[in-house]
């Protein structure tokens, strides 16, 4: 027999639905995301830890799970929610269901309620706290919704994604110490196809600590929240600015220019997926980028921060890039790896390679 869960949101609206994946509760801030496909990718995203995940594509789970797909080893999000479950995937590479998956990794799903209609009220209403629950009939749901309004979201979710200690990814070209706030695999992929020598780091790593690994160059990976809650990542990224090129993506993109004195906002709508168009200020082209971020830099704040903006979305005007105008660093809001959706922005990881070439060059011609 079918059980049956709830999902709950904080302004009191609920959804009846299906459960699947693991029996267990949970709370999280609710988002919808627009991707068509790469559901594996999205839900084993770093920057999805805490978050209730809505999959605006009806169908999901149809091409099953497989070996490849995954962003990160372990899954962070509290929860997943579909209009339509496919429990008989159909792929080669498919190697259980994604019921399967989330009930091994702990995370509990909900299936067949109106995915459109929470959609538009998360459109409206911004992202919402929820909660996924079992259909109790003992239990007030005013009792519910009380303690979801009380609930405070946690601000440590930077700790729980980012590594432990430090590890290599061996190549041969320029070292690049790759911070880690909540990486994504795709950007290690990356950097490792152009032969970069990659050692990705816990983000307490101390700015003596790094720089004793002596870096052609320093990434700031993508990660999950908000990036105020960071504790010492500004302080540290201040200190390395100027010191070897900075290439920040996503959270590393926030924290950049928070150390160069500009601020950052919480969006009404953050980006959720795989579809985003984004103008390159520099050369006039629009590319579709992956996106996954709830905060944004405030384009107010850059002036006099030594930044200059490179990059903006389409659809709503934010602030997608920026560059220092004294220093070889650059950042940009979206994800150039892809990992799901679309690679037009891949070509930022030659430039960022390009960029610690050039100043290695420099730097043995002044020695």
């Amino acid at each position: 027999m079918m059980k049956k869960r709830m999902l709950i949101l904080e302004d009191g609206t609920i959804f009846e639905g299906i459960a699947f994946g693991s029996d267990t509760a949970s709370i999280g801030e609710t988002v919808f995301t627009t991707g068509m496909t790469g559901y594996q990718e999205t839900i084993s995203n770093p920057s999805g830890c805490g978050q209730i995940i809505v999959m605006t594509y009806p169908l999901i789970g149809n091409y099953g799970i497989n070996r490849d797909d995954y962003e990160s080893i372990e899954l962070t999000a509290s929860g997943i929610v579909v209009r339509e479950l496919s429990d008989e995937p159909s792929n080669f590479r498919s190697g259980m269901t994604l019921c399967e998956l989330l009930t091994l990794k702990g995370i509990p799903g909900i299936q067949e309620i109106d995915t459109r209609k929470l959609t538009r009220v998360l459109r409206e209403k911004g992202p919402l706290k929820g909660m996924l629950t079992a259909v109790n009939e003992e239990v007030d749901s005013q009792e519910k919704i009380a303690q979801l309004q009380s609930y405070i979201l946690p601000t440590d979710l930077v700790a729980r994604v980012s590594t432990k200690k430090p590890y290599p990814s061996p190549g041969r070209g320029e070292r690049v110490v790759l911070i880690d706030y909540g990486m994504k695999h795709g950007i290690l992929r990356e950097l490792n196809k152009r032969d970069c020598d990659v050692i990705v780091v816990p983000y307490t790593t101390s700015t003596k600590e790094i720089l004793a690994l002596f870096p052609d160059g320093i990434v700031l990976s993508s990660g999950p929240g908000n990036p105020e809650d960071v504790e010492g990542a500004v302080e540290t990224i201040k200190e390395l600015v100027g010191k070897a090129p900075i290439f920040g993506i996503g959270l590393g993109h926030q924290l950049f220019a928070l150390a160069c004195g500009a601020r950052t906002l919480k969006l009404k709508n953050g980006h959720y997926g795989g579809n985003y168009p984004v103008k390159d200020l520099t050369s006039g082209r629009t590319e579709l980028t992956v996106q996954c971020h709830g905060y944004a830099v405030d384009e107010a704040s850059i002036e006099g921060t030594g930044l200059e903006v490179t990059h903006k979305a389409l659809n709503d005007g934010i602030v997608e890039g920026v560059r220092s105008t004294v220093y070889d660093a650059f950042s940009v809001q979206f994800h150039p790896e892809g990992s799901p959706g679309p690679e037009d922005s891949n070509h930022l990881f030659d430039r960022f390679t390009d960029l610690m070439k050039t100043s290695n060059r420099e730097e043995n011609i002044n020695a």
